[in-house]
């Protein structure tokens, strides 16, 4: 008889070992392949994804990779776009904010500033159904700049001359070696206008404005929350917390729902784990921030 519970008692062990090693198994897949929905809804609950948007935006993949798995994760039932940026290229902001505007289709989308959301930062938070800032939070900056330096008279001084060799009249424009042409300002000057209008349509687009409204707004001057919310530029004040609470409101979910936060690289395996299997929010998640201009310079 005790030989027979003894084998009853090791098979039951042998089981659980088999089951605890599937379980792990399937999570450290779902953890090493960025969060493979098969995998993790075996574990998780409805929640609220965070997407975080950190520093100058000079390449858009990451983020577009990241909003891709929050949008495809089925139990994120709404994403909040957790901006801290001045900005940064305007083509890979382009992208972000028509990869947002596609998202709202599926899911609600909320936006919430940090310290600064300026410029290109503005801009993509424009896409987001709703946008929550701090009163103290810098953003605004609807605008383009492009900077040119010019080292002609330097050259002159120390008897070094530029030479270019160009197939078109205009291709040297913007060249270091010589003073900007009347013609080679006005070129520039249509590209810039031409670009700051894309961000006035794509505001007034996203924040259901008129665009004439918004053109007399984007001299490219900085605002405070407060300021911005006199404006119409963002809806209410909150914290992350408050953006997240309302992206769970909008899509149904609980008071206290779980949090899915990008960026799986940086976060520690039982962190994503326990988010999952708990569904609990975790703190110390925030980012920090770099300071740059939005620039079309960059698309040179």
């Amino acid at each position: 008889m005790i030989r027979k519970y003894s084998i009853i008692l090791r098979g039951l062990g042998l089981l659980f070992v088999f089951i605890l090693v599937v379980f792990t198994g399937v999570f450290f897949y779902a953890y090493l392949t960025g969060g493979d929905s098969k995998a993790l809804s075996l574990f998780s609950g409805d929640g609220v994804g965070v997407l975080q948007i950190d520093g100058a935006i000079d390449d858009s993949r990451s983020v577009l990779i990241e909003l891709k798995r929050l949008k495809e994760m089925p139990w994120v039932k709404a994403v909040v776009v957790r901006i801290d940026s001045p900005g940064g290229a305007v083509a890979p902001t382009q992208e972000i904010f028509e990869e947002i505007q596609r998202g709202k289709k599926q899911k609600p989308f909320i936006a919430s500033m940090g310290g600064m959301a300026t410029s290109g930062g503005y801009y993509i938070a424009a896409a987001c159904d709703k946008i929550v800032a701090n009163p103290g939070t810098l953003t605004g900056s609807i605008g383009v700049i492009m900077q040119l330096t010019n080292f002609e008279d330097l050259m002159k001084k120390v008897g070094v001359k530029g030479i270019n060799v160009k197939s078109g009249a205009n291709k040297d424009i913007g060249s270091p070696f010589q003073s900007l042409s009347p013609e080679g300002r006005e070129i520039l000057q249509s590209l810039v206008d031409n670009v700051h209008g894309q961000f006035v349509t794509a505001v007034a687009k996203g924040r259901s404005m008129n665009e004439t409204q918004v053109r007399k707004l984007a001299d490219g001057r900085v605002y405070s929350g407060a300021q911005a919310k006199e404006l119409g530029l963002i809806d209410q004040f909150g914290t992350l917390e408050d953006a997240i609470e309302l992206a769970a409101k909008r899509a149904g979910l609980e008071a206290e729902p779980a949090v899915y936060y990008s960026h799986p690289d940086q976060e520690r395996w039982w962190e994503r784990m326990f988010m999952g299997v708990f569904g609990r929010r975790l703190p110390g998640m925030d980012r920090g921030w770099l300071r740059y201009e939005w620039s079309p310079a960059l698309l040179q």
